[in-house]
Parts: structure tokens; C-alpha cells; sequence
């Protein structure tokens, strides 16, 4: 089996999806597509059963935080067949009053902890989730660190004060 090119997995999902993926660009090795929230499981599911394809390997799930867009946050997959040796990155994006999406815990039982950071640190509600909860931050804090929404450094820090530089 020859090895499956970036062109054949956009013709796929054309055919399949139609207007519901969209190719974002190819940069270096890694194709990337997006797809709506509405989309996004059966995207998915299509990429990890499909008999050619077979994207079996979910490397991550994660998010970015866009400022300065009218959608402010992207919601990333990266899967990985194994078979064809090639990896792929699906982006959902969504709107800063609106961060739901469905869970992929679904498809794969790893997406279970991978979810549960993106939650911890971007506050993506992942509906169907079976446990969704911080994992690495403490239960009580109310910030998403990862999003850009605060200063860089802590405008309360004593040891940054003009007066001890003689300034």
C-alpha cells in the first residue's frame, strides 16, 4: 500500500463532508483542516474507521486562545495513522461566550485527560465529558491560565517597585 498524501485525505473528507471541512494550510508535514462543533465527532470517528486512513492515534487534544479574532479560541486535534505514517491536525474554532463542544471520549478513552487540561486551562466545556474537572490547578481557582486575559507579570509585586531600583 503506497502511502496516503494530503491531497487524498482533503478529497476524502470533501466527499464526505462537503462544505463542513475546510483545508486552513499545509505547513512542513503536518495537513491541516478545519471543521465545525457541530462536525466534529463524526470528523472524527470518520478519520479514526476509515479503512484507508485509519488516523487510530489520538496525540493530542489542546486549545489556543486568539485574542484579536472574532473567534477567540481554537480547539486543536492531533491524530497520527500509523499505518500511513502521517499526522493530521483538525481545528474547531469557537466564540469566546460559547466554548462547548462534544467530547471525544467517545472514540477515544485517552481523550479523557486531555480534555480535562484543555478544560483546567482554557475552560473549553467538553458536554458529555464523564468527568469534567481541573486536574492540575487547584479546585477553587476561578482563572483559565492559559488564556491571555492578564498581564504577563503580577502588577501587585512588591519586588518590582520603582523605589527599589532608586528610580
Amino acid at each position: 500500500m503506497g502511502k496516503i498524501l494530503n491531497e487524498e485525505i482533503a478529497n476524502q473528507l470533501n466527499q464526505k463532508f462537503e462544505e463542513h471541512v475546510s483545508v486552513i494550510s499545509e505547513p512542513s508535514d503536518i495537513f491541516n483542516f478545519e471543521t465545525s462543533r457541530d462536525y466534529i465527532v463524526e470528523v472524527l470517528t470518520f478519520l479514526k474507521t476509515d479503512l484507508t486512513l485509519q488516523f487510530n492515534y489520538l496525540t493530542d487534544i489542546t486549545a489556543v486562545h486568539y485574542p484579536e479574532r472574532e473567534k477567540k479560541f481554537a480547539v486543536v486535534y492531533h491524530l497520527h495513522s500509523f499505518t500511513n505514517n502521517i499526522r493530521i491536525r483538525i481545528k474547531v474554532f469557537l466564540e469566546e461566550n460559547d466554548v462547548h463542544i462534544p467530547t471525544a471520549t467517545t472514540i477515544w478513552d485517552g481523550a479523557n485527560w486531555m480534555e480535562r487540561e484543555t478544560y483546567d486551562y482554557f475552560g473549553i466545556e467538553f458536554d458529555g465529558h464523564p468527568d469534567l474537572r481541573r486536574i492540575l490547578n487547584v479546585d477553587d481557582m476561578v482563572a483559565f491560565p492559559m488564556r491571555k486575559e492578564f498581564p504577563l507579570e503580577d502588577p501587585n509585586r512588591v519586588d518590582k517597585k520603582d523605589y527599589f531600583f532608586g528610580r
